[in-house]
């Protein structure tokens, strides 16, 4: 990776704790970093382009740190903690028109977590692709929708905690879901067997 390139990144995310996306300039990154601005437009060609770098290479990292889920809790954990690292500027972009990408890129983070943990939870069970790619459609809109309400609400609340209590709920979600749609655990007995 471009080290220049990274330290404009790197400083844009900086600002985006400190302001809001719209009072955030060209002239405020490049001091930040100590370049002058043909280096910045030598690498990006507006704000709204290095938005899109600093969001997709986010996601990008988040993706290839985070691939080994055991339940469905920790599909969202890398996902909340990487946006409590950044809260204030994961809000910033929320706030602005750049919310499109933010939500697109978490889109993708999440679709990604759901279906590495999807792939894990049925291994070796026979499950007919259709009804694999409906389960992981659900967990997905599942998973965004409550992204979604937590940035709405200002991440003001536990989102783990929220979590956890929804599995506690429905105690069928995740790998023993699989197992009763695979008719490998008796309806009678899927609230007594455990994973």
């Amino acid at each position: 990776m471009n080290r220049t390139k990274q330290a404009l990144s790197d400083a844009y995310w900086q600002l985006l704790e400190e302001k809001p996306y719209n009072k955030i300039t060209v002239q405020n990154i490049v001091e930040r970093c100590q370049v002058n601005r043909n280096t910045f437009y030598y690498h990006f060609s507006d704000i709204p382009a290095l938005t899109e770098y600093t969001i997709e290479a986010w996601a990008d990292t988040i993706i290839k740190e985070h691939c080994q889920f055991g339940d469905p809790i920790q599909c969202l954990e890398p996902i909340i903690a990487e946006c409590i690292k950044r809260k204030n500027a994961c809000l910033h972009l929320y706030r602005s028109f750049q919310r499109e990408s933010l939500m697109r890129y978490l889109n993708r983070i999440i679709l990604h977590s759901v279906t590495t943990y999807v792939e894990q939870a049925t291994d070796g069970i026979t499950i007919p692709t259709e009804d694999r790619e409906t389960l992981i459609h659900f967990y997905k809109c599942s998973l965004y929708g409550v992204i979604l309400d937590w940035l709405d609400s200002d991440m003001s609340y536990d989102l783990l905690e929220f979590t956890r209590r929804i599995v506690a709920f429905f105690p069928e979600i995740g790998k023993k879901a699989f197992l009763q749609h695979a008719n490998i655990i008796p309806q009678n007995q899927a609230g007594r067997n455990v994973n």
